[in-house]
C-alpha cells in the first residue's frame, strides 16, 4: 500500500475499520481509539485517512479507518483505497460496520470483503435504532451463514464494544480465518471462467491474494488494479501464460454467447444483492412493517416533483433566520468584550511610554481587524454548521444532493458537488476541502472553481445589512426579520443557478468532458446526536475555519491602518486608492471606496462594511455604526441609491474568494494555474454581472 502504519510496537495488530456511509463506523472509531488518531493523506490520493492506537486485554491494536464506500468493484478513489487495503496493507483483520437498520443493503460490502479476506468481523451498530423501530436481527443464525463473528452494538453508548474486540482477538489468534466462510453463487458461465482461472491464479499467487476472488476481478479487468498488483507483489499478472491462455479463452467464449463486459458486472452485482437478501430472509424481522412506509412518504415528500424545492428552499429560509436572529446577541456581547479588551490595551501601551503611532498601529489596526472579524464572524458559524450539521446527521442533506443531482450533471458536472456546495455556505473553505470527495479532476476542478457562488457566513453580514437597510427597513419586529431570511435565501438561490451556470460554461470550455456517474445512497432517518453534533461543528468546522481567517486577518489589520493613516500631501494612500478605482467602480453601480473596501477585505469579507464606514467618515480606524437607520443615512449622504445597494449585494455574492479559501485552493489543488482559475473566474462574473445590472437599472430609471 504505500501507507505508513504507526505502530507503537511490532507486537501490535492491524484492524482495518470499514462500512457504508452513515452506519456509525466514525463512533466505532472514535469509542474505540478514544480520538488517539493520527490523521494524513493516503498514498497519492487526497482522500484523508485516521489511525488510531488503542489496547484491549493488553494486546495493542492499530486501527485503520477506511473510507466509507458501497462496493469495492473500484468506481471511486474510496472504493479504491479500501479495496486496496484490504488486498494489500496486511491487516490482520477487517471489521465491516452495518446499519441494523438497512442490514441487507450493507451486506453486499460484507460479502465482497469476505470474498478478499476470510478475518472479517461484522459489526451490526446502531442495535438501538433498530429495536425503536421494531427490526429483530438473529445475530447467531447471520454468524452461521456468513461464516463470520457478527456483532451487535450501539457504538454510541459503547454497548458491544468489548466483545466485538473478543471477537476480532480470537479471529486474530485462533485463525478463525480458515474457517469456511459464505460463498456466492454466480452464474454458471462466471463460475466456469473462474474454475478455468483459479488454478493458475492460486498457483501463481498463492498465500498473497485470495485466487477466487482475483479471478473474478480478471473477468472485469481494470488497469488501476494491475498496477496496485504490480506495486505490491511485484509481479506483472499479465506476464503469465496460463493465466492470459486461460482468460482468452473465458473471454472467447462470452463473445461467443454475446456476454458484454456490462453483463458480467450487472451478473456479478446482481449475485451480491440476491446473497444478500437469501442472508437476510431468516435473520431478519421487520415486525413493524409500516416504518419503511412512513421513510417512503417522508421521501416522496422531501424528493417529490413539486414538493422537494419548496422543502428545501424553508429549510434554507429556517436556519438563516434562526442564524441571522440567533447571532446578534452573543456577537455584541463579544464585540463588547473584545473592545474591553482594547481599551485595557491602549492603556497598557500608554503605561509602558509606546510611541503613539505603534499603539495605534498593533491596537486600532492589527488588532481592531482581529475583534472585528472575531466577533462577527463567530456566533454565526458557532449556530450555522451544528444547524446544518444536524440537517446531515438527520438524513436531510443527503436528499437535496439527491435534488440537484441531475441538474449538476446537466451541467456536465458531478452530482457530490451538491454536497460541497452545501459545505460551502458555512465556509467556502471548508467547501472546498470538501471537494476531495470528487473523483474526477475535471469535475473537482469545476466544484472547486464555483464554490464560491454559495455565500459563506462572512458575507452573510454585508447582505443582512443591505436587505434591512433598503429592502424590508430597519425596524426591528418579527415579521422584518423573517421577510429578511426569505430574501437573503432569494439571494442564495441566485447564487446557485450562478453554480449550475458557470459549472455549464466550464465543461464546455476550460474543463470539457464527459460526466462521471456515482452512488448517491439515500440513509435512513435518525434522531441526530445533538451534544456529539454540536461539540464536532464547533470544534472541527467553527474554530478550524476562524483560525485561519484570524491568520490572514492580523496583516491585513497593518495594511488597512498603513494605508488609512500615511498621507502623501493631505491625501491617504487609502483616499487615492479609492479616486482612482472610482471611475471602473461606477460602471459596477459602486463607487471608489465600495471597491477598495473589497479589495481590503480580501482577509475576511466581515470588514467590508466597517471599512466603507471608515472611509466615508475620513478616519483612520475601523469604525461600526450599530443603528442601521444612521447607516443608511451615511449611505445615502454619499450617494448610495437602489442600483448601489443591489449592486453590492450582487458584488457580494459573486465576487473573489477570500484569502482563507484562496489558501486552502493552492492547497487542494496544488497549482497556481488553477488557484488562479479560481480567483479570476468569480472576479470576472461578478464584475460582468454588476455591469449589465448597473446598465439595465439605469435604463430603466431613465425610462
Amino acid at each position: 500500500m504505500g501507507l505508513v502504519i504507526k505502530k507503537l510496537n511490532d507486537m501490535d495488530k492491524v484492524v482495518a475499520l470499514g462500512g457504508n456511509p452513515n452506519v456509525g463506523k466514525s463512533t466505532v472509531f472514535n469509542e474505540l481509539t478514544g480520538l488517539k488518531q493520527h490523521t494524513g493523506n493516503w498514498p497519492g490520493k487526497t482522500v484523508a485517512n485516521a489511525q488510531g492506537h488503542f489496547f484491549y486485554k493488553q494486546n495493542g491494536y492499530v486501527l485503520v479507518d477506511l473510507p466509507g464506500c458501497y462496493s469495492l468493484m473500484a468506481h471511486s478513489i474510496e472504493e479504491e483505497i479500501a479495496r486496496d487495503f484490504i488486498c494489500f496493507g496486511h491487516a490482520d483483520a477487517v471489521i465491516m460496520v452495518c446499519d441494523a437498520t438497512c442490514l441487507e443493503r450493507n451486506l453486499n460490502l460484507v460479502l465482497q470483503t469476505i470474498e478478499m479476506t476470510p478475518s472479517v468481523v461484522v459489526c451490526v451498530n446502531l442495535m438501538d435504532e433498530a429495536k425503536k423501530k421494531k427490526i429483530k436481527i438473529d445475530l447467531d443464525t447471520l454468524s452461521q451463514k456468513l461464516g463470520i463473528p457478527v456483532v451487535g452494538t450501539v457504538a454510541r453508548s459503547k454497548k458491544g464494544l468489548d466483545e466485538l474486540m473478543h471477537s476480532v482477538d480470537k479471529v486474530i489468534e485462533s485463525s478463525l480465518g480458515n474457517q469456511k466462510t459464505i460463498k456466492i453463487q454466480y452464474p454458471d458461465y462466471i463460475e466456469d471462467a473462474i474454475s478455468a482461472l483459479e488454478p493458475h491464479a492460486k498457483e501463481r499467487f498463492s498465500g498473497m491474494i485470495n485466487s477466487r476472488w482475483l479471478s473474478l476481478m480478471l473477468l472485469h479487468w481494470d488497469e488501476a488494479m494491475h498496477g496496485f498488483i504490480e506495486d505490491n507483489l511485484n509481479i506483472d499478472i499479465m506476464q503469465n501464460k496460463n493465466i492470459i491462455a486461460a482468460l482468452k479463452m473465458a473471454k472467447e467464449k462470452f463473445e461467443s454467447q454475446n456476454i458484454t463486459e456490462k453483463q458480467i458486472k450487472d451478473d456479478i452485482v446482481s449475485a451480491l444483492l440476491h446473497t444478500a437478501e437469501d442472508v437476510c430472509k431468516d435473520t431478519v424481522v421487520f415486525e413493524d412493517k409500516e416504518y419503511r412506509n412512513r421513510d417512503i412518504r417522508i421521501d416522496n415528500l422531501l424528493t417529490g416533483k413539486w414538493t422537494a424545492f419548496p422543502i428545501m428552499f424553508l429549510a434554507l429560509l429556517g436556519v438563516f433566520w434562526l442564524t441571522i436572529t440567533g447571532s446578534n446577541y452573543p456577537s455584541q456581547l463579544i464585540s463588547d468584550f473584545l473592545f474591553w479588551i482594547e481599551d485595557k490595551l491602549i492603556v497598557f501601551f500608554t503605561w509602558l511610554h509606546a510611541p503613539q503611532f505603534l499603539t495605534e498601529m498593533l491596537v486600532l489596526g492589527v488588532y481592531r481587524v482581529l475583534a472585528w472579524v472575531i466577533s462577527v464572524m463567530l456566533p454565526p458559524m458557532a449556530i450555522f454548521f451544528p444547524l446544518f450539521t444536524l440537517l446531515e446527521d438527520i438524513g436531510f442533506l443527503p436528499r437535496v444532493a439527491f435534488n440537484l443531482d441531475k441538474y449538476f450533471k446537466k451541467c456536465r458536472a458531478c452530482g457530490k458537488q451538491a454536497l460541497t456546495m452545501c459545505m460551502g455556505f458555512g465556509c467556502n473553505a471548508a467547501g472546498v476541502i470538501g471537494c476531495r470527495i470528487i473523483d474526477s479532476p475535471r469535475e473537482r476542478f469545476i466544484a472547486i472553481i464555483t464554490n464560491n457562488f454559495v455565500p459563506c457566513n462572512g458575507r452573510f453580514p454585508i447582505l443582512i445589512s443591505i436587505i434591512s437597510m433598503f429592502l424590508i427597513g430597519t425596524t426591528a419586529r418579527l415579521g422584518n426579520s423573517i421577510l429578511s431570511a426569505a430574501l437573503l435565501t432569494s439571494v442564495i438561490v441566485a447564487g446557485i443557478a450562478m453554480t449550475f451556470i458557470v459549472s455549464k460554461l466550464l465543461s464546455m470550455t476550460l474543463l470539457k468532458g464527459i460526466p462521471s456517474s456515482f452512488t448517491l445512497e439515500l440513509p435512513p432517518y435518525r434522531k441526530p446526536q445533538i451534544g456529539k453534533v454540536i461539540v464536532r461543528s464547533i470544534f472541527d468546522r467553527t474554530l478550524f475555519v476562524l483560525g485561519r481567517a484570524v491568520v490572514v486577518a492580523a496583516p491585513a489589520g497593518l495594511v488597512i491602518w498603513v494605508l488609512s493613516n500615511i498621507a502623501v500631501g493631505d491625501i491617504t494612500l487609502l483616499v487615492y486608492c479609492s479616486n482612482f478605482l472610482d471611475p471602473f467602480a461606477r460602471l459596477l453601480g459602486m463607487d471608489g471606496v465600495i471597491l477598495v473596501a473589497f479589495i481590503l477585505g480580501l482577509p475576511a469579507n466581515e470588514i467590508v462594511i466597517p471599512l466603507i464606514i471608515m472611509q466615508y467618515m475620513a478616519m483612520g480606524n475601523l469604525l461600526d455604526i450599530d443603528d442601521l437607520s444612521a447607516l443608511k443615512q451615511l449611505f445615502l449622504d454619499n450617494g448610495w441609491t437602489w442600483i448601489t445597494a443591489i449592486s453590492v449585494m450582487l458584488f457580494t455574492l459573486m465576487h473573489w474568494p477570500c484569502s482563507t479559501t484562496c489558501l486552502t485552493i493552492r492547497k487542494e489543488t496544488q497549482s497556481i494555474k488553477w488557484s488562479a482559475v479560481s480567483f479570476i473566474v468569480p472576479t470576472i462574473m461578478g464584475v460582468a454581472v454588476c455591469f449589465l445590472f448597473t446598465a439595465i437599472a439605469r435604463i430603466i430609471s431613465g425610462l
